[in-house]
């Protein structure tokens, strides 16, 4: 019986599809790696070495052999610029995070429901139904 519970819990699973909550097109994006800083200048290179080589699995393989071959004084700029990236990122996130430390002054004697309210759009009567109407 055990058996049973346990396959009908997974046909439930599979009947409900999960949407993806959206992304804010205004949050920073993260920073590279040392690994991926690094790529971006071996891509460069191996390009102009081997202008035939149209398959990027082919450049990827490559690069990961040569960073894997690069010792750790090798390897020193590339994560020295992955920190400095890291940090901006780190800047750019706390400000994302926190709009009102960047807004010092308030251009607008209204309050952010009375500005909210103001809008044309028809709202549905229950808040709980969140269907539109055109």
């Amino acid at each position: 019986m055990k058996a049973k519970a346990g396959s009908r819990a997974g046909d439930s699973r599979l009947a409900v599809k999960k949407s993806k909550a959206e992304k804010d097109p205004n949050k920073p994006k993260r920073p590279p790696s040392a690994f991926f800083v690094f790529m971006d200048t071996f891509r460069k290179e191996y390009k102009e070495k081997h202008p035939d080589v149209k398959q990027v699995s082919v450049v990827g393989k490559a690069g990961g052999e040569k960073w894997k071959s690069l010792s750790d004084a090798e390897k020193a700029p590339y994560a020295a610029k992955a920190e400095k990236l890291k940090a901006e990122y780190t800047k750019k996130i706390d400000a994302y995070n926190n709009p009102q430390a960047g807004e010092a002054s308030g251009d607008s004697d209204k309050s952010k429901s009375e500005v909210n309210d103001d809008d044309s759009e028809v709202r549905p009567s229950t808040p709980t139904r969140r269907r539109w109407f055109l």
